[in-house]
């Protein structure tokens, strides 16, 4: 027995999140993410973890958890939480508020709290930034009018441009602003609104500190015509009272977070990307801008960067980038010279950090690794070529699962010629004479790569019950080059469909597997495509669809950021919304069908998976229907995340495995 054979256990298993690491390089930070003492949901914690070998510790504890990590100049960990300030008599709604923990010891202090709340912060010099949600109006009436709000019972909120939903969340009535404001000996003092009137300029906004804390460097969402948005750069001037200039603008293309300025304050590293159409495919690229002449340049190559960190001389920077099922940590010359891939491993890292003397500290994990602190010690290999990177564990505060089989690399050659790769789980006792069963899993994204562990989509629990699970790097992957995009870019379903269908035979001659028990599952883009090989395929015993694309134009239409997908299909009601809408093929589907869909889900929403459900019923396809009324496009609640997975496993045993039906006792 593992974690992973019962659901109940895998669920309790603490998780680090992320890690930050203090301005001199001596602390490093971590959040970790476990359990609540009432089993329902989950809470996060600051831990400690010691450089220097010795064992981590918990350094804060409150049943609203923290999260967020910044350290000050001071090296005084800042965080968020929803804990209640024990100096204030009635603390109202509990929302999150900027917390502060010295670096000397002692209790947490609330240093910094809004009538809306604070949503992330970031820190330069003796500045912190904030962000937070503001009514539009008096300020100083915001509390009252929010309350008066909640006592009238009014939740409506009036729209005036686009967008008004993202993800799981409602935008509005309050606009996100940027607050600064310096580290006192008690609050946040000279607390300013850098941003007022922003509109919904600064909604899901990325946004750094200069080292010296004189500015920030924001995104800046430009509402266009025809409901488009763009998102240009600009510069804040905290000590000109949020005076504003624009650094990068374009038409036709965005420049996004990650942001990192360079350590001499001269320079900010951000992501560009153009806004593509039916002939022109999505393309991101590092870019480097001067922040006193706004001129911009290209680096990193082909690198679609995930991470972007500065080295100490801020002369190059350190990038993570997909790269061929793995995520690598790369340096890039800021002067447009080749990138240099300093980890080797089959790794994915995240939670990058950079320490004076340029030691690196991040998360690693991998498709078989749930995340662990490690150092990455640079190396001089001149004589080899470049510089290397020497990974070391560090001690984290999580256990370490041991996965409940092997994970082997898989290649196929598609029928143009194009080599489509992907990981491949096979079960413990999988051989010639013990075959096992095996899943298909189809990533989302699409632009994605199975190269890292997930919680919420983890093959390991598939394998713990028999399962072998193919997990394929399709067109539209990302970490191949240009080309693999192009490849699928407005071709979803048929040109995936095959390449699918060819590393799926190539597994099928892999030793050990069953090709007479197989099923193909997926979620948002994966659920399209199980969807999608439902009407195109009837070699699958069952098949899984989680938050799944089924109409295109209605979907198209509904979903929170329409102007994205009109850019790849044209506008609605074109030739491209009926060739790859699998609905249209729902006539073929004789293959049985688990449909799964959350209610709070607006990036795929539930009109999506009524709307499969009604038309596999009224078809006659045998089919079940799993519905979540409070989870999104995830599925997050621990107890509901043991639903899932309980489900899904009873459908593949009955349609797989040829078992009977048994309802899963967490539904019952």
């Amino acid at each position: 027995m593992t974690s992973f054979s019962d659901m109940r256990d895998y669920v309790g298993v603490p998780r680090l999140t992320s890690v930050r690491l203090s301005p001199d390089g001596r602390r490093l930070v971590g959040v970790v993410q476990a359990l609540n003492p009432d089993g329902k949901s989950y809470g996060t914690a600051l831990w400690e973890i010691p450089l220097d070998g010795r064992r981590p510790y918990r350094l804060t504890r409150s049943l609203k958890g923290e999260a967020g990590a910044e350290f000050t100049a001071e090296g005084d960990v800042l965080f968020g939480s929803r804990r209640p300030d024990p100096t204030v008599k009635d603390p109202g709604d509990e929302v999150a508020a900027l917390w502060l923990l010295p670096a000397a010891g002692g209790e947490a202090r609330q240093v910094a709290a809004r009538p809306g709340g604070i949503d992330g912060f970031a820190t330069g010099g003796p500045t912190v930034v904030f962000a937070s949600d503001v009514l539009p109006g008096d300020e100083s009436t915001e509390a009252e009018r929010r309350k008066a709000r909640k006592d009238a019972g009014i939740s409506a909120i009036l729209h005036e441009g686009y967008p008004v939903r993202y993800w799981d969340h409602d935008l509005g009535p309050g606009e996100p602003r940027l607050f600064a404001g310096v580290v006192g000996e008690d609050r946040l003092t000279d607390v300013r609104d850098l941003t007022p009137e922003p509109g919904k300029a600064l909604v899901n906004a990325a946004y750094e500190v200069t080292p010296d804390g004189s500015a920030a460097i924001a995104t800046w969402a430009v509402t266009l015509p025809g409901g488009e948005l763009r998102s240009d750069l600009v510069l804040i001037d905290i000590a000109d009272d949020g005076a504003r200039r624009v650094l990068a603008t374009r038409d036709g293309h965005d420049f996004e977070g990650p942001l990192a300025v360079s350590p001499d304050g001269r320079r900010v590293a951000c992501v560009r990307s153009n806004h593509a159409d039916t002939g022109t495919i999505p393309e991101t690229t590092l870019w480097i801008i001067d922040l006193a002449t706004g001129e911009g340049r290209a680096a990193g190559g082909e690198l679609w960067p995930s991470e972007i960190e500065w080295a100490p001389d801020s002369a190059s920077l350190y990038v993570v980038a997909d790269h061929r099922g793995r995520r690598p940590v790369f340096h890039v010359p800021a002067d447009g010279a080749e990138p240099v891939r300093l980890t080797s491993d089959d790794a994915a890292y995240s939670a990058l950090n950079v320490a004076p003397d340029g030691t690196l500290y991040a998360l690693r994990s991998s498709v078989d690794r749930a995340a662990a602190p490690v150092r990455i010690v640079l190396e001089d290999t001149a004589g080899a070529g470049g510089t290397a990177g020497v990974v070391e564990e560090l001690a984290s505060p999580v256990p370490e699962l041991e996965p409940p089989g092997t994970l082997t690399e898989i290649t196929a050659t598609a029928d143009d010629g194009a080599e489509i790769r992907g990981w491949l789980v096979l079960p413990e006792g999988a051989c010639a004479d013990a075959p096992a069963p095996l899943l298909l899993w189809v990533h989302g994204g699409p632009l994605s790569s199975w190269n890292d562990w997930s919680w919420r989509w983890n093959p390991w629990i598939m394998a713990a019950h028999g399962y072998a699970v193919l997990l394929p790097d399709p067109c539209l992957s990302t970490g191949y080059g240009p080309e693999m995009i192009r490849r699928g870019w407005a071709n979803w379903g048929p040109r995936t469909h095959a390449d699918l269908m060819t590393i799926t035979d190539a597994a099928l001659e892999v030793p050990g597997i069953d090709p007479g028990r197989t099923a193909a599952m997926g979620g948002s883009f994966g659920g399209y495509m199980a969807n999608w090989i439902a009407g195109h395929t009837d070699r699958f015993k069952a098949i899984v669809t989680h938050a799944s694309l089924w109409n295109l134009d209605q979907f198209a239409g509904t979903t929170d950021a329409s102007m994205y997908w009109r850019r790849e299909f044209g506008e609605p009601g074109g030739e491209l919304y009926d060739t790859l809408s699998p609905h249209r093929s729902l006539e073929k589907i004789t293959t049985p069908m688990l449909v799964i869909h959350g209610d709070k889900d607006y990036r795929v929403p539930i009109g999506e998976g009524l709307r499969l459900w009604w038309d596999l019923q009224r078809s006659g396809v045998e089919s079940k229907f799993l519905y979540f009324p409070d989870e999104n496009h995830w599925v997050l609640k621990p107890g509901n995340a043991v639903v899932w997975y309980e489900t899904v496993l009873a459908f593949l045993a009955q349609h797989v495995l040829g078992q009977e039906w048994k309802r899963p006792e967490s539904l019952s």
